[in-house]
């Protein structure tokens, strides 16, 4: 029996359950320029097929940040029904022959999960109630992993969820950004990777800085690297690459 028969195999009629998400940045490695013109192509379109097949598997969205970061330049945004299905695309991907000349420079993993403080705000396709990750296409994605101070657990629930309630609020005045949460404790060395899509890199900059102000800030240890991302589907993500 193979890995892959010896999953449970989840049936229409069962709930809906978490997803596995994964967020892998690349760097393009400098013998990628040496390569002439036609064969970064060949290569590009070796890896461009690769993701249209996996896109019929799972939620794949690819996205640029060529020329806006020093140490990265395009990132995979992954959501599949598990943890393996991530483990299958990534050995496929070191199995092609660009795999020579890109490096995973940042990854992130973690699960879909209901939030515990947002009962008291319901809003039709609310953040913190969906276990499913949903795209809305925006054109730009601001991702970074989120640690909490160890302060923060051992303050009461309901003195957390008054802060918490605040940071929702501050969130609703912003609703051309559209936040995505995923949970990785235990899995990963961050406790949440926070993913932000929106048109509207000045609204994700307010939002932020108003954040910054909110009693709930006081208790961030870390929430860095961040990443601004630019959608880049297909073709667009091999012209990222410089083909």
């Amino acid at each position: 029996m193979t890995s892959t028969q010896q999953r449970p195999v989840q049936s229409e009629s069962e709930p809906v359950g978490q997803q596995a998400v994964h967020f892998t940045f690349y760097r393009i490695r400098p013998t990628w320029w040496q390569l002439d013109v036609a064969e970064r192509r060949r290569l590009g379109d070796e890896l461009l097929s690769c993701l249209r097949r996996w896109d019929e598997r799972l939620l794949l969205v690819s996205y640029s940040l060529t020329g806006l970061r020093a140490d990265c330049d395009f990132m995979l945004w992954k959501a599949a029904e598990s943890i393996d299905e991530l483990h299958d695309m990534g050995i496929e991907l070191t199995r092609l022959d660009i795999a020579a000349h890109i490096e995973t420079a940042y990854a992130y993993l973690s699960l879909t999960k209901r939030s515990i403080y947002v009962r008291d705000h319901q809003h039709e396709g609310q953040e913190g109630t969906r276990l499913r990750i949903a795209p809305v296409g925006a054109r730009y994605l601001f991702v970074y992993p989120f640690v909490k101070t160890r302060e923060w657990y051992s303050l009461p629930v309901e003195r957390r969820q008054a802060m918490m309630s605040e940071h929702i609020r501050i969130g609703h005045k912003y609703p051309r950004v559209r936040l995505n949460t995923t949970y990785s404790f235990g899995l990963d060395d961050q406790e949440f990777v926070l993913a932000f899509e929106s048109d509207y890199p000045s609204d994700f900059l307010d939002l932020v800085m108003e954040l910054r102000e909110s009693e709930a800030s006081r208790y961030t240890l870390r929430d860095t690297p961040i990443f601004t991302c630019i959608k880049a589907p297909g073709e667009a993500l091999l012209a990222s690459l410089g083909l």
